[in-house]
């Protein structure tokens, strides 16, 4: 613990000089009650919490940021904590990756202009992961993600429920007359038993998991239950080891590396990963100057087995049996041959040192690679004419016919002219038909909204159907599942040729092949191209309006154009005068 000294800190500029400046912010601490005991000669430690009254996945933070806090202290060091915008899942509309690079810049600007020497970056619940993170990249100070932790398993009538999949299933149910209204709110009561995030490998069990496979999380911190007391431990020895880190001048840069991106990759398609994990992990390597592509996780996808049974992918587990059965130290030592383990973490060991102990003890739920859910992993990425860019499927959560199709579309323009047709009994559709919506992209939505997982039209779930293929420039909750067509580019709403198709237009799927296409000649692809008429931004003003300007599109990681590395060299440290 040699490397700094305390002249050396960042917050030895705000509280050591003997002038007038420092006596100002001496003086202020004062007014909190502090005394220079309390900061004097100790690291600093920001911590960012994004817990609010509205945000059930975090509504323990209340409480865990005095774990973190109390661990801080045990090391000698002097905690800070820094609120920042809770984006809940549930609440935000028209969605939270409307506001992911928000809390980015939040996080970005918070460390850089407070008196800071290491931060600890609470949260989980979906957008909050990597935009703590991607803020923190960018700023490289000794960072730690502490995540929320997965809720505990829902119940009906003795069967476990898996947050968003069981309540998409459920409702299905309900439309089509199998459930009564009465077991409807049975479901409703029984979903959400605890804090904590969803407990499916969902957008968030899978971006807390990356934010640990790329090295920024505690040895198994990721899987905990939210409600376990292993999370009150962890949490405070997070507030332990962050001083450490300080004193180490252990930094994001120091372990984020081509290496430990290649790991997240690799776990994501092994856990049977969300569909948003594509856009998040292409942002989050791009923060970091590595350039990961689609293509690039396309070749992961082919290579690495889904070997998590946890549900959507999964049939029978969910979040807190996977943790149970060994957790994310269990699954990597499964992945050990996929895995570059001389990767750092935040403990400063290799990731060697940390799985070598872990073990299995339910391989039901965590398959050996010879036994896995699906052969491939989590997703596939499709290109062709109605996709240029790429868009995304994740096969194991479709019925298996529906990975080589051909059928008629049905064009949805906007979500609400699909929700007023889709349960119309006049509806023309058939389960083999394709449903599309379009101009539901990062402009478009704006922010890409989770429609992609459209409902099923209320004609064929009362026939039987649960399952047809979907195709939009949307997003889904990763918690949905289906044969579900996402993140099409470049979104219709800017000119993508998805704006190009019409009703009756055949459309060919096939994931074995990577391949989508609308069966329509080029000639006449062109002719209506120079009749397609552009809309511009929805707003002329505010937040919105840089968003649209400056968003890129979903194969780019949906960061913006100015935040990426590559754009321009990082801030310097803020003036003190």
């Amino acid at each position: 613990m040699g490397k700094k000294n305390y002249k050396s800190l960042r917050s030895a500029r705000w509280f050591l000089p003997d002038d007038v400046r420092s006596f100002g912010h001496r003086s202020r601490a004062m007014q909190m009650g502090y005394s220079n005991q309390d900061w004097d000669g100790k690291p600093l430690i920001g911590i960012i919490n994004t817990w609010s009254d509205i945000q059930p996945c975090h509504i323990h933070f209340k409480q865990r940021v005095e774990d973190v806090k109390r661990g801080i202290f045990q090391s000698g060091g002097f905690p800070l904590e820094l609120p920042a915008i809770s984006l809940a899942e549930m609440y935000v509309k028209p969605t939270t990756m409307l506001y992911r690079n928000m809390l980015s810049m939040e996080v970005e600007e918070l460390i850089r202009s407070h008196p800071v020497d290491g931060v600890v970056l609470m949260g989980g619940c979906d957008k909050t992961t990597p935009a703590l993170t991607m803020g923190a990249i960018s700023n490289d100070l000794p960072t730690i993600f502490l995540p929320a932790g997965p809720m505990l398993r829902g119940n009906y009538k003795g069967k476990y429920l898996g947050s968003g999949s069981d309540g998409w299933k459920y409702w299905d149910e309900l439309r089509a007359g199998t459930i009564s209204k009465d077991d409807w709110l049975e479901v409703e009561s029984g979903i959400a038993r605890s804090y904590g995030h969803c407990m499916t490998m969902g957008t968030a069990s899978t971006m807390t998991a990356i934010a640990e496979a790329i090295g920024l999380c505690l040895p198994g911190a990721s899987s905990i239950p939210a409600a376990d007391s292993n999370h009150i431990r962890m949490s405070t020895e997070v507030g332990r080891r962050i001083v450490e880190m300080v004193w180490e001048d252990l930094t994001p840069s120091k372990i984020i590396t081509k290496d430990s991106i290649d790991n997240a990759v690799t776990i994501s398609m092994a856990m049977g990963c969300s569909t948003n994990a594509i856009i998040h992990l292409i942002a989050m390597a791009r923060r970091s100057g590595i350039n990961l592509s689609m293509d690039d996780l396309d070749k992961k996808g082919r290579e690495i087995p889904l070997i998590a049974n946890v549900r959507p992918s999964g049939k029978d587990y969910l979040m807190e049996d996977f943790y149970y059965a060994g957790g994310i130290l269990s699954l990597m030592n499964e992945l050990s041959t996929k895995l570059n383990l001389n990767a750092t973490t935040v403990t400063g060991k290799k990731l060697k040192e940390l799985i070598k102990n872990s073990c299995t003890t339910n391989k039901d739920v965590i398959r050996p690679l010879d036994n896995p859910i699906y052969k491939e992993g989590s997703l596939a990425v499709l290109k062709g004419n109605l996709a240029p860019d790429g868009c995304v499927i994740k096969p194991a959560a479709c019925e298996k016919k529906y990975l080589k199709h051909t059928g008629p579309a049905i064009v949805f323009n906007n979500y609400p002219e699909m929700k007023a047709l889709i349960d119309d009994e006049k509806l023309d559709v058939t389960d083999n038909h394709v449903l599309v919506l379009r101009n539901v992209g990062p402009v478009g939505g704006p922010g890409m909204p989770e429609w992609g997982m459209m409902p099923i039209p209320k004609k064929l779930l009362k026939k039987g159907v649960r399952d047809m293929v979907r195709i939009s420039d949307a997003r889904m909750s990763g918690t949905s599942y289906g044969a579900c067509i996402l993140h099409v580019a470049p979104e219709s709403f800017i000119g993508g040729p998805l704006a190009l198709l019409k009703t009756g237009d055949l459309i060919e799927v096939d994931v074995p092949n990577r391949s989508i296409n609308m069966l329509v000649n080029e000639d006449e692809i062109n002719k209506r191209r120079k009749k397609l008429k552009i809309l511009g931004p929805k707003s002329g003003r505010g937040w919105l309006w840089i968003y649209s300007q400056h968003v890129k599109q979903a194969n780019e990681g949906c960061d913006f154009d100015f935040l990426e590395t590559k754009f321009g060299k990082s801030a310097s440290e803020p003036d003190i005068y």
